[in-house]
């Protein structure tokens, strides 16, 4: 059953000042901007807010740039501005990786990075990869600026630290040093939510994400730490298992997360022939 649009409320804020203070002195309001989830339950009856904050045509938001030597993304990038950034595929290529795998073009046309991150899905393909690369969330509040590791930022399922009067605003990303990968496994090649997804990097010092498998992105530390002490990739594969916390649902076992998690693992740790 759809949900009734004339109870909804809208507010378009011209700039991202009038949109802070807008938060401040109207809230709560449900921040939107490519609407690829809002819209689902818009049209389910299942949305539960009533009034919003259109931030789509914040053009301060979509910017993707090099700031002070880090990868500075705004919330409104699309997964097609990840695609065609040249300095997203230079600078974190499995960024552009993971924007390729969510839904159609019409989806990757609208849906953007920050509604990824604050939807909090745990099968969100780019978490991962943010995770991974050890991103920084920055909020706005009209007070000021926050800066949140992007492993803090998750409480548990669906739960963030934003703040009602906050904006995710954009996420830097420090240079990556070593090798990334990243892979989703679905029910089919595209246009479906993950079983498991997970970005790797490689290289002396290991880092390993995982989506799909527990509340929230793992971060799978234990893991890392062994593969940086010279563990084999077999022992590696054991102590990951044990770090997640897959479920049986809709879309797989646990058991089959768990055997495709290992067999992800050692396949993008492989080394590949240039």
């Amino acid at each position: 059953m759809q949900s009734s649009i004339s109870r909804l409320t809208l507010f378009q804020p011209s700039s991202l000042d009038e949109a802070l203070t807008m938060l401040r002195d109207e809230g709560p309001l449900a921040p939107m901007a490519g609407c690829t989830d809002l819209f689902v339950a818009l049209n389910f009856g299942t949305l539960a807010e009533t009034r919003f904050l259109d931030l789509w045509q914040l053009d301060a938001l979509k910017t993707i740039e090099e700031r002070d030597g880090a990868l500075s993304i705004g919330a409104l990038a699309t997964h097609t501005d990840l695609i065609r950034s040249s300095l997203v595929r230079r600078r974190l290529p499995m960024l552009a990786a993971a924007a390729r795998e969510i839904g159609g073009v019409q989806i990757q046309n609208r849906g953007t990075l920050g509604g990824n991150v604050a939807n909090a899905s745990p099968a969100g393909d780019t978490l991962p990869v943010l995770a991974a690369a050890d991103a920084t969330v920055v909020l706005r509040n009209a007070g000021g600026t926050r800066r949140v590791p992007f492993t803090a930022f998750y409480t548990g399922y669906r739960q963030t630290v934003r703040r009602p009067d906050e904006l995710i605003v954009s996420f830097d990303i420090a240079p990556v040093r070593g090798r990334q990968a990243f892979r989703k496994v679905g029910t089919r090649a595209a246009q479906a939510i993950s079983k498991v997804v997970m970005a790797v990097v490689a290289g002396e010092a290991p880092r390993i994400a995982i989506g799909s498998v527990a509340p929230t992105v793992v971060r799978a530390r234990r893991t890392e730490a062994a593969l940086a002490a010279g563990a084999s990739i077999a022992e590696a594969q054991r102590l990951l298992v044990e770090e997640i916390a897959p479920i049986d649902d809709i879309r797989s076992t646990a058991a089959y997360r768990r055997r495709v998690t290992a067999s992800l693992l050692a396949h993008l740790l492989a080394p590949r022939s240039s």
